[in-house]
């Protein structure tokens, strides 16, 4: 798959990026896509839930009705689940919500979720590019350069770039990621993905290794 490189006033060059059919162009597998996403969510859970049951609520431990005969549950002391007040039963406890997904399903989740992305057009490349100072107006005009103002976007860059990073910062559409760090979430989070020409070489040199 080739695409046009375009220039950061929006105007297209004379290059042209080849996508690798091996990471662009293969079915997309949507229940490795679907594990990858719930990992990635899983892992951004904190896990630090707790409950008081029973035996950490405070109150007296003294039996309150006899055991037979009154005509209602049978209960103990007045932390007893059934009252008004007592334990909670089978409360949530600290855990850790993240699993193990094997390293080559990973691999997969993302060739899909950019296969995704690449059978729909929504897939831009540019030119690499700096700003010499973050300026978040800079940023604004380099989207409505490339027609995606108003779309939610991701921009992979080859390495982190701090003028780049805090120009977007504050705009609420825009996501910034390193190519190294891409994930299936983050790519299936944007309706845009925005790759810089070094980002492409970086991403096949990632994906076709694993």
């Amino acid at each position: 798959m080739e695409l046009n490189v375009y220039n950061i006033k929006g105007e297209v060059t004379d290059k042209k990026v080849t996508l690798d059919d091996s990471i662009y162009g293969i079915e997309p597998n949507e229940h490795v896509m679907w594990l990858a996403v719930k990992q990635y969510l899983a892992n951004q859970r904190r896990g630090t839930h707790k409950a008081k049951e029973r035996s950490e609520v405070s109150g007296s431990t003294r039996k309150l009705i006899r055991q037979k005969g009154s005509g209602g549950a049978r209960r103990g002391d007045i932390n007893s689940p059934v009252l008004v007040g007592g334990g909670r039963v089978f409360g949530p406890r600290p855990r850790d919500y993240g699993f193990k997904l094997n390293k080559k399903e990973k691999t997969l989740a993302r060739k899909s979720a950019l296969s995704l992305k690449a059978m729909n057009n929504a897939i831009v490349v540019v030119e690499d590019f700096n700003f010499d100072e973050p300026k978040t107006k800079q940023f604004v005009e380099l989207t409505k350069n490339l027609q995606l103002a108003d779309k939610k976007l991701l921009l992979v860059l080859p390495s982190q770039n701090k003028n780049v990073y805090l120009s977007a910062r504050n705009l609420s559409k825009v996501n910034i990621i390193s190519a190294s760090d891409i994930n299936t979430y983050k790519i299936m989070d944007c309706v845009s993905l925005v790759l810089t020409e070094s980002a492409v070489a970086i991403i096949n040199n990632l994906l076709l290794k694993a």
